[in-house]
């Protein structure tokens, strides 16, 4: 609910302060006292696009705040939390423009982008007028508008829908996964089949090049290795020694000990040099090797080198590198029982969503009807009991809200045909009806402040009165604003304010005064009368008001 507007040195208005009410507010006064200014200024700092030049001569800026009331749930609180603004219970917007053209918008005393307050203008304002284009007269509005009236749950076309969009989706990328994969099917088989008959095993490269080092290696030392085991053998040190022992032993008896301990110390030695030849004996056979086994082993080594280069991958990689090929190709091979698993599933969600899709296009007709009936029963009173009013609705493109596509279409005499409402009706006649739309639209509890522009211009006596009538109906538990010339309308108010233009010092100013119940008789006095107002004007405001 809007509850308050303050107006800083904005047209012809230099300071204004008001403050809104729940139920019909009207705004009443002459042709040209400001009563659009008030419009312009509301729409300024809801972020509409309107007037350049709106800073009221001589001023350096003007400024406009308009304070709303946000209950818990409000459409407005989602806009503030996706722009990163503060929620309070509410809301205040600022919007100053200075004389050079610089506009600056404030949401809650944060600065904020014009787009920022025009989302949060589409949650608290509905302005409705004869060249209303923001609200019933959008046809894009009009399926929700019927859905609303219907009372739908699109939750189950949305859950299809959302299915069937994944559904496809999955389809889509298993086909252009299978389609990729088929295009390397004769690199994935060769490379599996190069890869399993190699085998190689993680760490196998290592030990193969350790291997044929060690090969190239024994053909070159081997040579000396045999060398030292003859010269170690007994053909050499061992023989040696062994008859060094036996000279000197058979001189022990007569050396009177001298040589016990060199012979003890030979012996010794003797054991080692046995140890020593053992070793080298056992190094010459490791140093033994079949020429073949050689060629075997550099053949497989270079082998798994080749493949890992080819395949850009380190050889210990190689087997993970397998077993991602042989994942691929189980996937190619499976993937056409896939496709048909996938088809299966598209195919079901399709046929929920079109079973969905068509029980909200009943509810939709049905409710199409009741609403033509409902505008027509409003209509008579509105003297426009010969127009036929329509809801069109036709198949168009299927989406999460469903497949329809819908039309309010009027014909304002028997036989015309019909057409949108903006281009058949003329300005009294689009205003009765959108007012007869929005009487039968309305849910209760509207947290919409609604405004009517001069809706009822063009309509006059019984008319006027039905027109004001459900206005006041359609205030029931919601804010309305309405900027009306007729006495019939004005007198339905539950608030009423007078705009009047004032001249003073030269300068020309726009005020808005509300008006008490004594005052509301001479203003409805003076709408029915104009200047000379008479008494029985003013019986005639009485009546109006008493009834």
């Amino acid at each position: 609910m809007l509850r308050s507007l303050e107006i800083r040195d904005m047209l012809i208005i230099d300071r204004l302060d008001l403050d809104f009410r729940p139920g019909l507010n009207v705004l009443t006064g002459e042709t040209g006292a400001g009563k659009s200014i008030l419009l312009d200024c509301l729409g300024f700092v809801l972020g509409w696009r309107g007037r350049a030049e709106l800073v009221r001569a001589g001023a350096e800026q003007g400024e406009v705040t308009a304070v709303f009331d946000l209950p818990v749930g409000h459409a407005a609180r989602s806009v503030l939390a996706e722009a990163g603004l503060p929620e309070m219970d509410e809301l205040i917007l600022r919007r100053v423009n200075t004389a050079d053209g610089r506009k600056t918008a404030f949401v809650n005393d944060r600065r904020a982008s014009g787009e920022v307050l025009r989302a949060l203008s589409d949650t608290l304002v509905e302005l409705h007028g004869q060249q209303d284009d923001r609200g019933l007269l959008n046809p894009r509005g009009h399926r929700q508008l019927l859905d609303a009236f219907a009372g739908a749950d699109l939750a189950p076309v949305r859950r299809a829908w959302a299915e069937r969009a994944a559904a496809d989706k999955a389809l889509g990328a298993a086909e252009a996964e299978l389609a990729a994969m088929r295009a390397e099917e004769d690199f994935l088989r060769h490379a599996v089949g190069e890869l399993d008959a190699l085998d190689p095993r993680p760490g196998e490269e290592a030990d193969l090049d350790a291997r044929r080092r060690m090969m190239q290696s024994a053909a070159r030392i081997r040579e000396d290795v045999a060398k030292a085991l003859q010269a170690l053998g007994p053909d050499g040190a061992e023989g040696l020694m062994g008859d060094a022992i036996r000279w000197l032993e058979g001189a022990a008896d007569r050396a009177e000990g001298l040589i016990d301990e060199p012979v003890a110390a030979l012996g010794r030695a003797l054991t080692e040099l046995g140890e020593a030849a053992q070793g080298v004996e056992t190094a010459l056979d490791r140093l033994s090797f079949d020429p073949h086994e050689m060629e075997r082993v550099e053949e497989r080594l270079f082998a798994i080198r080749a493949l890992a280069r080819k395949h850009g991958v380190l050889p210990d990689d190689l087997g993970t590198f397998a077993e991602d090929l042989r994942s691929r190709l189980a996937a190619l091979d499976g993937g056409a029982a896939n496709l048909r698993s996938l088809r299966d599933r598209v195919a079901a969600a399709g046929a929920a969503y079109d079973a969905a899709a068509a029980r909200l296009s009943d509810q939709r007709r049905k409710a199409a009807q009741r609403l033509d009936r409902a505008i027509a029963g409003e209509l008579a009173p509105l003297k426009m009991e010969r127009a036929h009013f329509t809801t069109e609705i036709a198949e168009g493109e299927p989406g999460p809200e469903g497949r329809d596509q819908v039309a309010f279409t009027v014909a304002t005499n028997p036989g015309a045909p019909s057409g949108p409402l903006n281009r058949i009706a003329s300005g009294g006649e689009l205003s009765r009806f959108l007012l007869a739309l929005k009487v039968c639209l309305a849910r209760g509890g509207e947290t919409l402040t609604m405004i009517f522009d001069e809706i009822d211009r063009g309509v006059g006596g019984a008319t006027a009165d039905a027109v004001g009538r459900r206005l006041e109906r359609l205030a029931e538990g919601a804010q309305i604003l309405v900027v009306t010339h007729s006495p019939q309308v004005a007198a339905r108010g539950a608030h009423h304010w007078r705009v009047e233009k004032r001249v003073a010092k030269g300068a020309t100013t726009s005020t808005v005064t509300a008006l008490a119940p004594e005052e509301r008789i001479g203003e409805l006095a003076r709408m029915l009368a104009g200047e000379n107002v008479t008494e029985a004007a003013r019986d005639a405001a009485r009546a109006l008001l008493a009834g």
